[in-house]
């Protein structure tokens, strides 16, 4: 049995509209499939919004070696509950909650009993193996359908489930706050969001960027400095300037000149994920006792606690918005890089 939205209910057996590539790199089309049946904890979700990563572009080309066709990307998702499984506690018809990368795991595993269930060895991504959030609903475990408060509106909420998510979780694993001279490195879809965090933990905030026209957007998002690093000696006049280097870019940047950035016992995290293959030399990473760390999304308990600080802080991106049946628009401007800063697709 299921508890179902009133006035929203939609048979077991009627199908989900959606958009979904059908070969690599194809255009999304038009798509509907029969969800499979709500588990006992599961929920039913009638999605409002869906921001868009990164990683859908990543997905559709199969770039990962993860993709199966027909592909409905999507995993910024934020919505209403419309359907509960009969074991579903914590969570109610109507109310809004929001998903991210992860739509499954096994809560049972050493991971996931140790609080790190976004590192489930049997994790079940939400647009990887099943439908994701370019559609009108979605199906996924409760436990990782997030309420959100009545502070955070649905078209913010939903960047914050994957791309808030991964630059916050960082930095609380790395206690990344009040005297920390943070640095970022890229501002666009990711880095815009964490020079907002930067800026409420307290932290002396410097953006490096490529592009010189980001200089006042980037201050007004939170940044103490800004280096346009295609500036020539741009990098080297910022030697032994920052504790923590987070970088958001999908580029190949000059990594051993970014180690000379870092400080004496600094950390180089990487959560964009480069074209290539990453290259450091390794006599200033042992001189300076300086590290290379990496960020996977975040745990249940992280997204809950970005999800709080988010709302007290005022913290959202910057979006543009676009109708779900525009998805192909958006995904282009992408492409292109020239959304500023997230996509957000709206039912």
């Amino acid at each position: 049995m299921t508890r179902t939205e009133a006035g929203f209910s939609r048979p077991d057996d009627a199908p989900i509209q959606a958009f979904a590539a059908h070969r690599i790199g194809q255009a999304l089309e038009s798509y509907e499939y029969v969800p499979k049946k709500l588990g006992p904890m599961d929920v039913e979700i009638r999605i409002t919004h869906c921001g868009m990563c990164h990683t859908d572009l990543h997905l559709i080309n199969n770039d990962f070696g993860l993709s199966s066709y027909p592909l409905v990307p999507g995993h910024e998702i934020a919505g209403v509950v419309t359907q509960l499984g009969h074991d579903v506690a914590g969570l109610q018809i109507d109310q809004r909650v929001g998903v991210g990368w992860l739509a499954g795991a096994c809560f049972g595993c050493e991971q996931c009993t140790a609080g790190r269930d976004n590192l489930c060895p049997n994790w079940q991504p939400t647009c990887v193996g099943r439908e994701g959030g370019y559609a009108s609903h979605i199906r996924v475990d409760s436990r990782l359908a997030f309420p959100l408060p009545d502070a955070l509106p649905s078209e913010h909420a939903a960047p914050l489930l994957c791309g808030g998510i991964t630059v916050f979780a960082p930095l609380m694993r790395h206690g990344v706050a009040g005297s920390v001279r943070l640095g970022v490195i890229g501002i666009g879809g990711l880095g815009h969001m964490a020079l907002q965090y930067g800026r409420a933990l307290g932290c002396h905030v410097i953006a490096f960027s490529t592009s010189r026209a980001k200089s006042a957007e980037a201050q007004g998002f939170g940044a103490d400095e800004f280096v346009a690093t295609s500036e020539p000696g741009a990098l080297a006049a910022y030697a032994n300037s920052c504790d923590f280097l987070l970088s958001t870019v999908t580029a190949n940047v000059s990594w051993a000149d970014y180690i000379q950035v870092l400080r004496p016992g600094g950390k180089l995290c990487i959560v964009g994920v480069p074209n290539g293959d990453v290259h450091i030399p390794a006599l200033p990473l042992i001189i300076g006792q300086k590290s290379i760390v990496t960020g996977c999304i975040g745990s249940r308990s992280e997204i809950r606690a970005m999800i709080d600080f988010s709302t007290r802080h005022r913290i959202t991106p910057k979006i543009e918005s676009f109708p779900m049946r525009e998805a192909n628009l958006a995904l282009d401007r992408l492409r292109k890089n020239e959304m500023r800063y997230r996509a957000v697709l709206v039912n």
